[in-house]
């Protein structure tokens, strides 16, 4: 799994930051709790993108040691101001088996309490959403209290064979009904450009997504894939057989899907832009794109998208002609 040292009572990270909410732009504090990890990940039968079990814990954390990674991930919060609260856990916050009713608990009822606080987002896979599981959840923090699902893509076929998900978009629609149900938000991830899928599918299959989400969030934020270490995407990565998103490509989704969709945020931060192993154009305008998609991500104003660079015309050529090169992709680097 992983070998590295870290303090059971230290969350994996805790950072500030800036989101959107409604009409306004508000101070985050996103934490990253140290759990077990997804199960799913724990069973060797994760995600083919992700890396996020090397950050979770070898030993099963105490409940007093969740709660004092969340204390010390809180004294990092924004000074003097109100602010959303965004908990991360490399797997789901509603999973009992990662953060004990106890511990969830604690957390929801310091959260409510703190008068600055005002949204929280967690984390979790669809089917630890029940009607039991955020009605207490709702009972404990009862202000703004949204569910971020990393449904990836709304195609079934992407998300079981490309991803290895292992759920279904009806169990997306799912959970959102019982999270809207009890006046709660609904936050969908969504992937761009997960292994085997050409330039061109990957942004096609971006802007359906977005399309059918929308149908069920009131947020959506596209991830843009980047390769992580020990994961079967960094072995195809490595034979040549995957390049990550080209920013062109997060640019042009995010204009489509936010002319088609005007009223509904749409985010993506752009993790890792410039990398090898993250979201890149040519390396040039790497910085600039990286920019224009988080200032837009702020502003939801396509003008913020308004980025030029000769590579544009080589990513153009390479949409059309990948769609009929078996996917391969025309250029690795």
């Amino acid at each position: 799994m992983h070998t590295k040292t870290y303090q059971p009572d230290k969350p994996v990270a805790a950072w500030r930051s800036s989101d959107r909410m409604g009409d306004s732009v508000v101070p985050t504090l996103t934490i990253i709790l140290r759990t077990r990890g997804c199960y799913l990940a724990r069973s060797g039968n994760g995600c083919t993108m992700c890396g996020f079990i090397r950050d979770s814990a070898t030993v099963p954390p105490k409940p007093a040691d969740l709660i004092a990674q969340f204390r010390n991930a809180m004294t990092r919060r924004p000074d003097n101001r109100q602010f959303m609260v965004k908990i991360f856990t490399s797997g789901s916050f509603l999973d009992t088996g990662e953060v004990p009713p106890e511990v969830r608990s604690a957390i929801l009822g310091e959260l409510d309490c703190n008068s600055d606080v005002v949204k929280l987002v967690v984390e979790t896979r669809p089917e630890f959403v029940t009607q039991e599981m955020i009605a207490s959840c709702k009972q404990e923090f009862r202000k703004n209290f949204e569910i971020a699902i990393g449904v990836e893509t709304s195609n079934d076929g992407i998300r079981l064979e490309c991803i290895n998900k292992g759920f279904l978009f009806n169990d997306f629609v799912r959970a959102s009904e019982i999270a809207h149900r009890l006046d709660s938000g609904v936050k969908a991830y969504l992937l761009l450009k997960p292994p085997f899928l050409s330039e061109g599918v990957a942004i096609r299959d971006m802007v359906q997504s977005v399309r059918d989400v929308s149908k069920y969030a009131e947020t959506v934020s596209i991830n843009l894939c980047n390769v992580q270490k020990g994961t079967p995407l960094e072995s195809l990565k490595k034979r040549g057989d995957y390049r990550p998103p080209w920013l062109w490509s997060a640019i042009s989704v995010l204009r489509r899907t936010k002319e088609e969709n005007p009223d509904l945020i749409i985010t993506s931060d752009p993790v890792g832009a410039g990398s090898r192993h993250g979201p890149h154009n040519c390396g040039r305008c790497d910085r600039d794109a990286a920019d224009a998609i988080t200032r837009f991500s702020l502003t939801q104003d396509v003008g913020e998208l308004s980025v030029e660079c000769d590579c544009q015309e080589l990513w153009q050529k390479i949409v059309e002609l990948e769609d009929v090169s078996y996917g391969a992709p025309l250029l690795v680097s």
